[in-house]
């Protein structure tokens, strides 16, 4: 079983920016593709971004392609969103998620671990 846990969300104005970080625990053997997918208030989830297995491909939603950077530090099982130029429309609850395959992903179903979420606020 693998946990993961999400942290780094909070209020910041438009413009500003925001690390978000995951930290998965368990049998972390089985985290391969991780990635980051967001809720926005009265919307569905929708994918963020993603990362391979040894970090040697990454996607990107179109919307934060250019301002979100995902990243992984493999000795602490952790993979990281760095958010800049931070838009009112980044407003949500951002969720890691983590699966068995090596490639980046986009799709919920390829994810077998989420963790409970952590809330950005972009203020105009």
């Amino acid at each position: 079983q693998v946990q993961l846990v999400e942290s780094g969300g909070g209020l910041v104005q438009a413009g500003g920016s925001l690390r978000l970080s995951c930290a998965a625990s368990g049998r972390t053997i089985s985290t391969n593709v991780m990635g980051w997918f967001r809720r926005a208030p009265g919307k569905e989830r929708e994918f963020v971004a993603s990362i391979s297995r040894f970090g040697s491909s990454t996607v990107y939603e179109d919307s934060v392609k250019g301002r979100f950077t995902i990243s992984r530090d493999y000795g602490k099982y952790t993979i990281y969103l760095q958010m800049n130029s931070l838009e009112p429309e980044d407003t949500a609850v951002y969720y890691c998620a983590a699966g068995a395959m090596a490639t980046a992903r986009r799709r919920t179903d390829d994810y077998n671990y989420w963790g409970q979420g952590t809330q950005v606020t972009v203020s105009s």
